[in-house]
């Protein structure tokens, strides 16, 4: 049975746990949206780490990475298996890749700061063979291809409370991610502004559904819910007609 005790922070504000309520409906845009944040945010963890080898936050908290690898494992996703993680942060969930063996991973961020962290926090790790990269997921123009599993904790939130264009922007992440998944390639998303049938209308077009992965729950005026949804899709080849 998964432990549903969440041992770091939330989304859309580092000092939220995973059991905190975020908005599951309509929400309004956030600084938490725009690259000027993240690029501040990233280069305060930068320094820190720096100064004091602090990796910095964990979006969503460890026991989010741990969730994901132990789907991976029941999966049987193969230790050679080309992997993203979409927005990377910090890179933490990569050192947890590579420590449980996976040893073809990719983290992209469109934060120069981000980017310069994750390489620092890899190398202090001795995982210099990990491929991390300065990208906007969304302008990657057909850069990300024929990758196996593509991992989302928090990004694609992040997309939608941009200020700019945000209907826009979610229409051309999905788009953008079939490009970079093959065919019955896998993609797990944690979210905390989505609920499971948001993400399942979302993703409806070119992904199947997997399975939902447990998440901390709540109960309040007799009904039970989950603060976060954690949900596993596979690409599925799309049939063109005239």
């Amino acid at each position: 049975m998964e432990d549903t005790t969440e041992d770091s922070h939330g989304c859309g504000n580092a000092t939220h746990s995973e059991g905190e309520r975020c908005s599951d409906n309509d929400f309004g845009t956030s600084k938490l949206g725009t690259k000027e944040y993240w690029e501040e945010a990233y280069q305060r963890e930068l320094e820190t780490f720096k100064d004091i080898g602090d990796v910095g936050e964990i979006w969503f908290g460890e026991e989010s990475m741990r969730r994901v690898l132990r789907w991976m494992d029941k999966a049987k996703i193969p230790e050679n298996a080309a992997i993203l993680d979409i927005g990377t942060g910090n890179g933490a969930f990569l050192v947890e890749l590579a420590k449980h063996g996976y040893n073809n991973l990719t983290g992209i961020d469109y934060s120069p700061a981000s980017v310069k962290l994750a390489r620092s926090v890899l190398q202090a790790e001795g995982l210099t063979d990990i491929t991390v990269k300065e990208v906007d997921f969304l302008n990657s123009q057909g850069d990300l291809k024929e990758f196996d599993v593509c991992i989302d904790k928090g990004t694609f939130d992040a997309i939608s409370l941009n200020p700019d264009d945000t209907k826009q922007d979610k229409k051309l992440y999905v788009q953008t991610l079939k490009e970079a998944l093959k065919d019955k390639g896998f993609f797990a998303i944690t979210s905390c502004n989505w609920t499971k049938e948001q993400l399942l209308e979302r993703f409806s077009e070119g992904f199947e559904f997997v399975q939902e992965l447990p998440t901390p729950s709540f109960q309040f005026g007799g009904k039970k819910g989950n603060s976060v949804a954690a949900l596993v899709f596979m690409k599925v080849h799309e049939h063109v007609t005239d």
